[in-house]
């Protein structure tokens, strides 16, 4: 998040309060809701972001993954330096509340805007997701994030209805080392066996599948999960 759009989601908050502090007879409610403005001025009303630019979605998504990426910011293995300082000083409970609220969160994906992609270029990037690539031991999208690519309640998160450039930059982060998720980190294994190439099939391939109506994670998890992973330990 740059200054000015950090400005922005402060004075978005302000702007929400600042009637209340000017009159004796209002009042502010002290909701989680409320506290959480200063979530959406830049992921968007209840959290719902858009399928552009760089700022992913939060609702709907399982609690526990959530909650395991703002641990990951406030504590360091995700390298953000406005989410970083925003985290610092809330506790485990209190960051457990606020991955509750947005995972509650039922509100629609808009329709995506990334176009198609065609010919060799989408059947190499729907291999690598539903198939994956054994030769390199790259496992299926599917394989982790369930059939529909909704997510794995409570830890594993959906993959559609989000911006291209943010699912190329985490993939990126993870396969530079600079996103870090707990150990054994398997989506660093992963992103380090794909080629920059195939990063950004998958990222347009994804970005441009549109979500079905009411889609909400599974909470089947498999029965094997296909390589280690400490993000999903019990």
């Amino acid at each position: 998040m740059t200054i000015p759009r950090l400005l922005g989601a402060s004075l978005l908050l302000a702007a929400t309060m600042s009637p209340a502090l000017a009159s004796p007879q209002g009042q502010v409610a002290d909701t989680l809701a409320q506290r959480a403005k200063a979530c959406t001025g830049c992921h968007g009303p209840q959290g719902r972001a858009t399928p552009d630019g760089y700022v992913p979605r939060l609702a709907g998504k399982p609690a526990g993954y959530l909650l395991e990426q703002l641990l990951a910011f406030r504590d360091g293995r995700r390298q953000h330096a406005t989410m970083s300082q925003l985290l610092a000083n809330l506790t485990d409970g209190y960051l457990g509340e606020l991955a509750g609220h947005f995972a509650a969160q039922e509100v629609p994906y808009p329709a995506p805007t990334q176009p198609a992609l065609a010919g060799p270029d989408d059947q190499r990037a729907e291999r690598l997701v539903r198939s994956g690539d054994p030769q390199r031991r790259v496992p299926a999208c599917v394989a982790c994030h369930g059939d529909t690519l909704a997510g794995i309640a409570p830890k594993v998160p959906g993959l559609l209805g989000l911006p291209r450039d943010y699912v190329v930059g985490q993939l990126g982060a993870w396969r530079t080392g600079q996103r870090r998720s707990r150990a054994p980190d398997c989506m660093a294994a992963i992103a380090g066996r794909l080629s920059p190439d195939d990063i950004a099939l998958v990222g347009r391939w994804l970005a441009s599948q549109p979500v079905s109506a009411g889609m909400k994670p599974s909470s089947l998890a498999p029965a094997t999960w296909p390589m280690p992973c400490g993000s999903v330990a019990p």
